[in-house]
Order: C-alpha cells, then sequence, then structure tokens
C-alpha cells in the first residue's frame, strides 16, 4: 500500500518474480469509469472506490480458496479500505510504502504514460490515512534502494 507513486507496482513485481507468484496491480481491477474520472483530474470518492475494492478482495479470496499466494497492489489509503481488502486474513501480508510528499512528487513528476496526473497526489496524502500497529503493517521507507526494500519485505516476511 501507498500513495502513487511510492514504488507499489515496481516492488510488487519483483516480489513477484521472486516468488514466482502471481501479481496484479489494483489499476487493473478499476472500472472504466474510475479510469476516465482520474485522468481527468477528479479524485475517486469512496462509492467509486467500492466495486474496485470488491474486486481486489474478490481476487485474494480466490487465490486464498485455491491454496495459492499472490501479490496485489494497491493503495489502501484508508483504514476502512484495508478493512475491505484484507479484513479478518490473518494469512494476508501489509507493506506499507512510506516516502514524503516531496520524494513521491517528484517520482510522479517523472512518471510517464500513467492515467494518474500529479495534481492529485495532494488528495492522495489528504486521503492517506497511515496503518496502525493493529493492522501489522511492515513499514518500508521508499528512499531505500529497490533491492533493498525487497531483500527486507522478503527477509521480515519469511519469504526468503
Amino acid at each position: 500500500m501507498g500513495v502513487a507513486s511510492s514504488g507499489k507496482t515496481s516492488l510488487g513485481e519483483r516480489l513477484a518474480e521472486h516468488l514466482g507468484w502471481p501479481f496484479r496491480d489494483a489499476d487493473s481491477f478499476h472500472p472504466p469509469q474510475n479510469v476516465v474520472k482520474m485522468a481527468g483530474g477528479t479524485p475517486l470518492n469512496d462509492e467509486d472506490r467500492k466495486p474496485w475494492l470488491a474486486a481486489i478482495a474478490a481476487w485474494i479470496d480466490e487465490l486464498r480458496a485455491s491454496g495459492k499466494n499472490g501479490i496485489v497492489t494497491c493503495s489502501a489509503l484508508k483504514r476502512a479500505y484495508r478493512r475491505v481488502i484484507i479484513g479478518d486474513r490473518p494469512d494476508v501480508a501489509l507493506v506499507y510504502l512510506k516516502g514524503s510528499r516531496e520524494l513521491i512528487g517528484a517520482r510522479m513528476a517523472a512518471r510517464q504514460h500513467h492515467f494518474m496526473p500529479p495534481a492529485l497526489l495532494d488528495s492522495q496524502f489528504a486521503a492517506l490515512e497511515e496503518p496502525g500497529e493493529d493492522e501489522r503493517p511492515l513499514v518500508m521507507p521508499v528512499e531505500l534502494p529497490k533491492d533493498e526494500i525487497e531483500r527486507a519485505v522478503l527477509t521480515r516476511l519469511g519469504l526468503n
């Protein structure tokens, strides 16, 4: 989890490749109207996010029901969103990629071919409810090198 441009997709792809697990980016779960709305510079509201979060949770449950593991990246900015996608699933781990507005803003400005404009980053930070200890987050600072973040996640989750 984390705001846009925090490195979620990059980390998710690296972990999936290392572990041989399926990977899905939450962006792939958005209904088309959400993508149009964000591309137009309008932040999503909680009502917009309901079908998106339900689709992510359904994918997680499909994997769990088949005895498989997987990785999904999602902004999951609010505790209520995390309750939908993690809920009472004790076998689902939460990794929070945490960084400053300045660093993440610079990363976002450098991105190309993404539907979310940099102007929406402020709304993401405004909506962000950092996970509490009860959510058992693994907090990773985004200023670390990508390979160091990957190694730390694998080690701390006992997956290497």
